[in-house]
C-alpha cells in the first residue's frame, strides 16, 4: 500500500484504551476504541483514505460497524478491489461528470448479486460515509448515521456545520438497504467556501459521548482554533476518555484551501 493510501478495521487492531493517531499526505485518522473500564472491548469501526495530490483529489470512506465488523470488512474489500476503476473516475476531467460516474460506479458495487449474497452471509451491518472532494466541491454518499461536518468561518457565523443528515435504521450488511425493492441512501454535492476549510467525518462515539462534549458541532470546530491538526485530534480523543466514552470513535479530517471565487448573494 503506498503512502497515498490506507486502510483499517477495528477488528485487526482495536485501540481499546488507547488513542492513535496517523497521517496519510494531508489527512489526519484519529481512533480510540473505547474505555474498557466503560465496558468495550472491541472495535467495529473501519475506514479507507486515497490521496491524490497531483489530480488534486481526497477519497474518505468511514465505518461504524455494530454486533461484529465483519460487515466493514467486507465494504473495505469490496472497495479495494474496484480501486483501480474509481481512481479512474475521480481522475476524469470534467467534475461534475466524475461525481456522477463514481456515484453511478458505488450504487452497482453495492447492488451487484455478489456482494448482495456475501451481506447475507456476514454477521452485522454498518453504516458508510463516503466523501470525495475535487476542486472546490464535494460529493457525499451516507447509509447510516455517520457524521459529515463542513466548517468555515462564513458557514459557522451563520450556525451552519453539518452537511448530512444523520439516518437511523439504515445499514449495509446482513440487514442491507440495497437489498430492500428500493434502497434507501442519501447523497449530496457542496460547494466549499473560499480560504480555508475544514472537513471533518466522525463515527458517532465523539457526539454521543457521556457529558456531552461535542454533542453540538461549534465545539468541535471550536477545537482546532490555534491548534495543529494532530493537537487538536488528540485533545477531542482524550477529552472523550476521561469522560468515560464506551463506543469507539473514528475521526477523519483534512484542510482544504479554495482560492477561486465562490458563490455569493448577488447584491454582494
Amino acid at each position: 500500500m503506498s503512502s497515498e493510501e490506507f486502510s483499517w478495521v477495528g477488528s485487526k487492531e482495536h485501540y481499546v484504551d488507547q488513542i492513535h493517531l496517523h497521517k496519510v499526505e494531508h489527512v489526519f485518522i484519529g481512533r480510540f476504541g473505547g474505555n474498557s473500564s466503560a465496558g468495550q472491548y472491541k472495535n467495529e469501526d473501519g475506514c479507507l483514505i486515497w490521496v491524490n495530490r497531483q489530480e488534486d483529489w481526497e477519497f474518505a470512506l468511514l465505518l461504524d460497524a455494530h454486533h461484529t465488523a465483519e460487515s466493514a470488512e467486507a465494504i473495505i474489500d469490496l472497495f479495494n478491489q474496484e480501486k483501480r476503476d474509481i481512481k479512474q473516475l475521480l481522475a476524469m476531467q470534467i467534475v461534475s461528470q466524475s461525481f456522477k460516474k463514481v456515484e453511478e460506479k458505488i450504487l452497482t458495487m453495492f447492488q451487484s448479486p455478489e456482494f448482495l449474497s456475501l451481506c447475507q452471509k456476514v454477521q452485522g451491518e454498518t453504516a458508510c460515509l463516503i466523501v470525495v472532494r475535487r476542486d472546490k466541491f464535494i460529493w457525499w454518499f451516507s447509509v447510516g448515521d455517520c457524521l459529515l461536518f463542513l466548517f468555515h468561518p462564513e458557514l459557522a457565523a451563520l450556525g451552519q456545520y453539518q452537511v448530512n443528515q444523520r439516518q437511523f435504521y439504515e445499514w449495509i450488511g446482513q440487514v442491507n438497504t440495497f437489498a430492500q425493492e428500493v434502497p434507501c441512501y442519501s447523497v449530496g454535492v457542496r460547494e466549499l467556501r473560499k480560504g480555508k476549510n475544514r472537513l471533518f467525518l466522525t463515527t458517532d462515539g465523539l457526539v454521543e459521548c457521556p457529558n456531552k462534549p461535542f454533542a453540538h458541532p461549534k465545539s468541535t470546530n471550536e477545537s482546532f482554533d490555534n491548534k495543529d491538526d494532530k493537537d487538536s485530534l488528540s485533545s477531542m480523543l482524550k477529552t472523550i476518555r476521561d469522560n468515560g466514552v464506551r463506543d469507539s470513535t473514528t475521526i477523519i479530517t483534512w484542510p482544504v484551501h479554495v482560492l477561486n471565487e465562490v458563490t455569493r448573494p448577488s447584491n454582494q
